[in-house]
């Protein structure tokens, strides 16, 4: 019997057409093998997160329930980064998916490959505000309330989109995956 986990994913998304990005990638998440029950928050337009000169990056963060561990969900993730041609050149810089494991139940993981809570979480408003949204009573572990980190948190001019659902995205025949 599978032992289900929810798990908050992070997406992010600067370039090849950003908000189609995101949709594919909410898509691909809402079909990966044990894993159920998608849900996803709205879609946020947000200025560049560190130093690096660049488009700005429409985020949203998506729930799911899983079987996965940790481990084989970042490797699922990564994979999906992979079929939509995401490439490490820059730390920080501009990409076409950014899938990250924001939270995987409470569970705390500190190992060179995988932080959970994902590292910054609390600095970061185009994460907490839309992980809010989906999740509005949520206790970060060693962090406290997600309510309690938002207030904490500067806004650096995050605007929330008024677009289509993600439950619309569609994969590439174009049928319905997940739902929000």
């Amino acid at each position: 019997m599978t032992a289900w986990v929810k798990a908050y994913v992070g997406l992010g998304s600067n370039l090849d057409d950003p908000e189609a990005q995101i949709r594919r990638g909410y898509a691909a998440l809402a079909r990966l093998r044990e894993c159920r029950d998608p849900h996803a928050s709205g879609l946020y337009l947000s200025r560049p997160f560190g130093g690096v000169e660049q488009p700005d990056y429409i985020n949203a963060v998506a729930s799911i329930e899983t079987g996965l561990s940790p481990e084989v969900l970042l490797a699922a993730l990564q994979d999906i980064e992979r079929r939509q041609h995401r490439t490490r050149e820059v730390h920080w810089g501009p990409r076409t998916l950014d899938l990250d494991i924001l939270l995987y139940g409470d569970k705390i993981v500190n190992r060179p490959d995988l932080v959970i809570p994902h590292p910054g979480l609390a600095q970061r408003d185009f994460v907490l505000y839309p992980l809010c949204e989906i999740a509005p009573e949520i206790v970060i572990p060693g962090l406290g309330p997600v309510g309690d980190c938002l207030k904490s948190c500067a806004n650096r001019g995050l605007e929330r989109l008024d677009r289509e659902p993600l439950s619309a995205a569609r994969d590439d025949e174009g049928a319905v995956s997940g739902e929000t």
